[in-house]
């Protein structure tokens, strides 16, 4: 295996798992970080390494070792993860990107039990985010998951928010007669909308959760 074939590898497994970074990977099979950049070097996946995937999250073991057959060894499998979509689009935050695009780059599983806790797992959806406004909670480069059916102002929640044509990531207050739009970061001051500002906002979703891959 190539180190072409090891980033395919990786990619099946993060697609199926919901485990999404190396970092985490290397938790999941208790093992050191480096464990899995010297595999990467060296083009092989360990067997062990299958083993306890397969076993873990109900994986069939030639799809990971070679992306042939079916991803899980049984249907029940299969139905205990949601695969959440990732699109193109990324949550401004500061003075970050402000793209748009609502095309499905990948998708990302998670389990269906936890989901379900969270909120509604078909309204669901993978954004990264691009700006430090939100920090040190979010990020620049996090990738964040949004729940599209919680979108009640909850006072200290985080969401995704539309304004005009940029997609922001902030704390949401409602004011009388106005909605103000906080970040994290002290540098950067509240966003205060009133009257006729409004109209051109619109709630898109909650933030439920974060993914960091550490440099």
């Amino acid at each position: 295996m190539s180190a072409a074939g090891f980033d395919m590898f990786l990619r099946r497994v993060f697609e199926a798992t919901g485990i999404a970074s190396q970092n985490e990977l290397a938790s999941v099979l208790n093992i050191h970080r480096a464990a899995v950049s010297q595999a990467k070097r060296k083009g092989a996946v360990p067997e062990r390494w299958i083993l306890i995937l397969s076993r873990k999250f109900g994986l069939n073991p030639e799809w990971l070792e070679t992306g042939e057959g079916l991803t899980f060894s049984s249907q029940e499998a299969g139905a205990a993860f949601v695969h959440v979509p990732k699109v193109a689009a990324r949550l401004s935050a500061g003075g970050g990107s402000f793209e748009t695009a609502s095309k499905i780059e990948g998708h990302f599983a998670f389990q269906r039990s936890w989901l379900t806790q969270k909120g509604d797992p078909g309204r669901m959806v993978l954004m990264d985010v691009s700006g430090d406004s939100m920090e040190p909670e979010i990020r620049d480069g996090d990738m964040v998951l949004i729940d599209r059916s919680r979108v009640e102002m909850l006072a200290g929640a985080i969401y995704a928010v539309g304004v005009d044509e940029a997609i922001l990531v902030k704390r949401v207050e409602k004011q009388p007669n106005a909605l103000v739009l906080h970040s994290d970061n002290p540098r950067y001051a509240p966003m205060v909308l009133r009257g006729d500002e409004t109209a051109g906002v619109r709630m898109i979703g909650r933030v439920i959760w974060v993914c960091r891959e550490y440099r």
